[in-house]
């Protein structure tokens, strides 16, 4: 209890003082479906419902309720610049920057016509805590243009992404704020931004991840989030007393996520029997053989009509009867009016927000354990992390560190959450937010006001 604001979560009190994108190729730019914006309002308002959850456990006050919530700074600026055609078109660009008490902040760059200040404070201070739940040193920060980059050229599309590092360049940096990619950009999008901004400040790599491993990206970066996913998931079998081996997985989304995911998954053992995209799924319960269905996905754009598998719908695929349901694609797949269907015990979030509130409730009130997106998720800001760490030393980590440094994070991660979830006898999604608010709160103690 410090100033009357218990920020501690779980790890000791504190007494009272002064208190991305393949690495090797170039992808084409790719939106949501649009669902997935319409879930964004509905997200935000899920998210400050769970901030405030974890702060009625913890005691917050009203004061520091709003210190931890605000913002440190909101930018909105003008990208005016000419296109191929001669014509003179404008976009407005955002950055915001939540939380800097822990280190330099952290978050992705998305390219897409609805992107607003409101939806891009909500995911900034979701970065925040998410840094913080896999103790890594950042703060929580998150950008975007308001713009279809499918409605222009390559050409363009470059020359406003340096057009707002013109105007940006002074409050980002490796010691400030790292973009990253996000959805609409990639690889290419951080190597013009890195390009752009050395233009100003000279050499330094450090000023975005998620670039591509020739201009110092990290090996591992690609296939973090759904590594990370696969690590958590074999921690909460454990916990359930179950071995990876043979349990049984149904997987919404065959992106990078749902593809890394269900391969690092079956090569530990265990049976991937469903998996689905925007275009429908796929179903085998003897399991699935990944590697040729990676390179069908490949060759015809989707999973469906698979050699050896049945084709069902996303519904029949979220209901399925397996161990593991891991919704790796859209956000608010899992509602009030479906939560009652599924029949697994473990859901792993590798999707942001894929569990409304009212599915929730339902989840709890079943016993069906929950891995909450912020910790589940969160190989890849960790894996940014190392790429950040590498690019300051100036010296390049090998895949296996890479690795390994991974799995030691995210299982210790995990570890903790569990703990706090034990202790306090709430939700694993609770005790995530307790965790990442409390280390949060006593850095901002700590350093003063």
């Amino acid at each position: 209890m410090v100033d009357g604001h218990n920020v501690d979560g779980h790890v000791g009190v504190i007494s009272r003082v002064a208190s991305d994108p393949a690495p090797h190729t170039v992808p084409r730019f790719q939106l949501p479906d649009l669902r997935e914006l319409q879930h964004n309002m509905h997200a935000n308002e899920s998210a400050q419902r769970y901030f405030h959850q974890a702060a009625d456990i913890m005691d917050l006050s009203q004061n520091m309720r709003t210190l931890l919530s605000t913002p440190l700074r909101e930018v909105k600026v003008q990208i005016a610049l000419e296109m191929d055609d001669g014509q003179l078109a404008t976009f407005i660009g955002f950055r915001v920057q939540h939380d800097k008490a822990r280190g330099p902040m952290k978050g992705g760059l998305r390219y897409h016509p609805e992107v607003d200040g409101d939806e891009v404070l909500a995911l900034a201070s979701l970065m925040t805590w998410k840094s913080a739940v896999v103790n890594i040193p950042y703060g929580g920060a998150k950008g975007g243009i308001a713009i279809d980059p499918s409605k222009y050229s390559q050409r363009e599309i470059e020359r406003i992404t340096r057009k707002f590092v013109d105007e940006i360049h002074e409050v980002i940096g490796p010691d400030k704020d790292i973009p990253a990619p996000d959805m609409g950009t990639n690889a290419q999008t951080m190597a013009w931004i890195m390009n752009q901004y050395e233009k100003y400040h000279g050499f330094n790599p450090a000023v975005v991840t998620g670039k591509p491993v020739e201009l110092h990206g990290a090996d591992g970066r690609e296939e973090a989030t759904g590594r990370g996913v696969a690590i958590v998931t074999q921690a909460a079998l454990e916990r359930l007393k179950r071995s990876i081996k043979g349990a049984t997985i149904a997987i919404q989304g065959f992106g990078n996520v749902g593809s890394y995911a269900s391969r690092i998954l079956s090569e530990l053992g265990a049976k991937i029997v469903a998996i689905a995209d925007q275009w429908g799924g796929i179903y085998n319960p003897h399991g699935l053989d990944i590697a040729r269905l990676m390179e069908h996905s490949r060759t015809t754009g989707k999973v469906i009509d698979f050699e050896g598998a049945t084709n069902i719908s996303n519904a029949e695929l979220l209901a399925a009867d397996v161990d593991v349901l891991i919704p790796a694609a859209l956000g608010g797949v899992l509602t009030g009016e479906n939560a009652k269907d599924v029949r697994a015990r473990l859901i792993v979030e590798a999707a942001n927000g894929p569990t409304t509130p009212e599915a929730d409730v339902i989840f709890e009130k079943n016993n069906l354990l929950v891995i909450p997106d912020i910790l589940a998720n969160a190989g890849g800001v960790t894996v940014s992390y190392f790429e950040w760490a590498q690019n300051r030393q100036h010296f390049k980590w090998e895949l296996s560190e890479v690795r390994s440094r991974l799995e030691r994070t995210m299982t210790e991660s995990f570890d903790r959450v569990w703990k706090i979830a034990t202790e306090k006898n709430v939700p694993l999604r609770t005790a995530a937010y307790v965790l990442g608010i409390g280390r949060v709160g006593r850095a901002t103690i700590l350093a003063g006001i």
